[in-house]
């Protein structure tokens, strides 16, 4: 079992995933998630086919955002961003330009800087992505494209065909790093910059 607030502190505060346990779960079933949580949004949102924006949020020009999305207070998005397939970004989250976030969650305070890419992924508290990182989401090379993810020395079945990271918090992603689906990250996790991490070989 993993159990995400061990990663992400209070992560079950943040957003209520009802019944989802494990993150692959949670960003699979992530677009359900987030048409539940808009509806019970206050005024300080403007919601607009689904996407909810904080009014104190920043959104620069040519951002693209296909819903649902939920973007809380004091977020910023750079120019030329495209979120889609659910997203969920928390508190003073900063997104650089022109990157791609996709059916993902990410906790208060981190950043992820431009030409990242983010798939079906959950990114703790004050995790900083340098640019040109990837988070990939789905196994392109392979003939079995079913994700397992590696913990505590087992193999754990997700049985789904997207899932990129659980990203644990003050976690720091290098410059043009790239992790493979299904990667794992405890808190304070340092990746290099140009690294590959892939943590299970099948």
């Amino acid at each position: 079992m993993i159990i995400i607030n061990n990663f992400i502190k209070q992560f079950s505060s943040i957003i209520n995933t009802g019944l989802s346990p494990m993150p692959w779960e949670i960003t699979n079933n992530l677009t359900n998630i987030l048409f539940a949580h808009i509806g019970e949004l206050d005024a300080n949102y403007e919601i607009i086919e689904n996407v909810a924006i904080h009014k104190t949020a920043v959104v620069e020009q040519n951002v693209i955002l296909k819903g649902p999305i939920i973007v809380k207070e004091d977020c910023f998005i750079g120019a030329n961003s495209y979120l889609r397939g659910g997203v969920f970004l928390d508190k003073s989250v900063k997104i650089g330009a022109n990157c791609e976030i996709k059916q993902s969650i990410v906790c208060s305070g981190s950043s992820i800087a431009h030409f990242n890419f983010l798939g079906n992924s959950i990114i703790g508290h004050r995790v900083n992505f340098e640019a040109g990182a990837v988070t990939a989401n789905h196994y392109n090379e392979r003939l079995d494209k079913m994700i397992s993810v590696f913990y505590q020395s087992k193999v754990i079945p997700t049985f789904i065909e997207k899932f990129g990271a659980l990203v644990g918090d003050d976690s720091k992603i290098g410059a043009n790093s790239v992790l493979s689906p299904g990667t794992i990250l405890p808190p304070s996790s340092i990746v290099k910059r140009l690294q590959l991490i892939q943590q299970l070989e099948l």
